[in-house]
């Protein structure tokens, strides 16, 4: 239970930036202050055209691959070429997360 009262002083811009930064990951203004001054991790949510993004990458992940599988045995190149590129959208994916 958190009863202790904690004030600080900042400029006007510095807190319509706290409330923007609090108001993109999520949380209230204590609740971001508290983690930023401890080192906690701050995680940005994601907007709704960045959620659209990252399932239309899903879905062209998974596309991919089965590309790639189809021509396994009948074009080897183009099915490792295919599958190539279904790594480079792995790791966009991956890069969603951090």
């Amino acid at each position: 239970m958190k009863r202790e009262f904690v004030q600080f002083r900042c400029s006007v811009y510095e807190k319509k930036l706290l409330k923007v930064k609090a108001k993109k990951s999520g949380l209230s203004i204590s609740e971001y202050c508290r983690r930023a001054a401890f080192d906690d991790r701050i995680i940005e949510r994601l907007s709704e055209d960045q959620i659209e993004a990252y399932k239309l990458l899903v879905k062209y992940q998974n596309n991919f691959k089965r590309i790639g599988n189809m021509f396994r045995k009948r074009n080897p190149k183009l099915a490792d070429e295919v599958t190539q590129l279904a790594k480079e959208i792995r790791e966009h994916l991956l890069s969603f997360k951090v």
